[in-house]
């Protein structure tokens, strides 16, 4: 056996209960995105609140509810989520329909609602991402021929996709948007639907994101900011100027934890929307990369986690996997290039890392989900493997009489 194969066999997790690294990727990522907040919140929090760990205090709560509410939905079978795909599609809309009616508004935007009795927010439109997969998973399973060969069965998960697009629009959200179309788009091409359809698709879209963009002023300041920030660094382009300065000022090995000069009141959404530009402000190019690579480690094995579902025959497991997989890598994706200067200023989280009760809980679970797909598509593997026939001695009376 080469060394390649010895290390490849010593890493596996083929003959463990769960796939490990996944555990190990997503446990990383929530320790570290308590540490980050801690360190970009503390400035903030002691200016508004007078107590320098409010935010790290409610993020290490969130931390501990996303663990409870993780641990009792890798409980629930996933022919609950199977069943209950409609539904739950009902109650992401649900909740889109309310922000709009009853929603807090905040900068501008309707996106997050009051829960009574509790000084928590919740952001509907985290919940309805899991609800949209969740449905669109049993969908793909109940009608893949369909899917692949027939327009209106392609059709019919996008128009469900443009009315909660809709809704989105209104609050405005546009991120989510983008997340939840690329999401619906990728799970369609998982399913194998012909690429000629996308390609119609995307000049669809781009040609409404162009109509779009030039329909509001703001919009096209954020456009031509991005194009050149420093053009008007202390107007549209502030947020990006002041993140680039952070990534400049960390250099290869940052300086050092807590040590951040842009969150002092310098770089906007520090604990939020940029927690990525403080990290690499403290932890340098290698902290940034170590993180980037967990998410790349995390989205792999939900990747994996779906394709051993779908060789064992599971297919609303294996779309699950997938979507969870898509949304999570293509939030994070956004997150970065935004704090980068590589994308537009859009208003999305680091999941699993940045500041926010909503899509902390919400990533959690959906790292649950790929647990439970983990262990009942091994359990399925197990219970399909052919039993060797028993050897049973020989009877010494049968023999003798023979």
């Amino acid at each position: 056996m080469s060394r390649l194969a010895r290390w490849r066999a010593r890493l596996s997790t083929a003959d463990q209960p769960v796939d490990g690294w996944l555990v190990v990727a997503a446990l990383a990522l929530l320790l570290i995105g308590w540490v980050m907040v801690t360190s970009a919140s503390t400035g903030v929090a002691s200016s508004l609140t007078g107590n320098a760990w409010y935010f790290s205090l409610r993020h290490g709560a969130y931390v501990l509810l996303g663990l409870i509410i993780a641990a009792a939905v890798l409980r629930v079978p996933l022919a609950w989520w199977k069943a209950n795909g409609p539904l739950l599609l009902l109650v992401g809309l649900g909740l889109l329909l309310l922000v709009l009616v009853a929603g807090r508004e905040v900068n501008g935007s309707r996106r997050w609602l009051s829960l009574p009795g509790v000084p928590v927010n919740l952001q509907p439109s985290e919940v309805a991402k899991l609800c949209l997969i969740a449905y669109l998973a049993g969908y793909l399973e109940r009608f893949l021929p369909q899917v692949r060969r027939q327009w209106g069965a392609f059709l019919r998960p996008l128009v469900v996709m443009a009315l909660m697009g809709g809704l989105l629009i209104l609050e405005p959200d546009y991120g989510a948007v983008v997340v939840m179309t690329g999401t619906v788009m990728g799970m369609l091409l998982m399913a194998g639907a012909p690429w000629g359809r996308f390609l119609l698709l995307l000049l669809l879209v781009g040609a409404l994101g162009a109509i779009a963009a030039v329909a509001e002023p703001y919009r096209m300041a954020r456009l031509t900011s991005f194009a050149d920030p420093w053009a008007d660094q202390f107007a549209s382009g502030y947020q990006l100027t002041q993140a680039l300065i952070a990534f400049g000022r960390g250099h290869w090995f940052g300086t050092g934890l807590g040590n951040s000069v842009q969150k002092l009141f310098y770089l906007p959404e520090a604990h939020t929307d940029f927690v990525f530009a403080v990290l690499a402000e403290e932890l340098g190019l290698i902290g940034a990369i170590a993180v980037i690579g967990l998410f790349a480690l995390l989205v792999w094995r939900a990747m994996a986690v779906g394709r051993r579902a779908e060789l064992a025959g599971l297919a609303f497991a294996a779309y699950l996997s997938y979507g969870i997989a898509l949304v999570i890598g293509a939030q994070a994706f956004i997150n970065i290039a935004v704090s980068t200067g590589m994308l537009p200023t859009k208003g999305l989280t680091l999941p699993l890392l940045s500041y926010g009760g909503s899509s902390l809980v919400v990533s959690c679970a959906m790292m649950a989900i790929l647990l439970r797909v983990d262990i009942e598509t091994r359990q399925a593997v197990r219970r399909a493997r052919p039993t060797a026939p028993s050897r049973r001695p020989p009877d010494p009376k049968r023999g003798s009489e023979a």
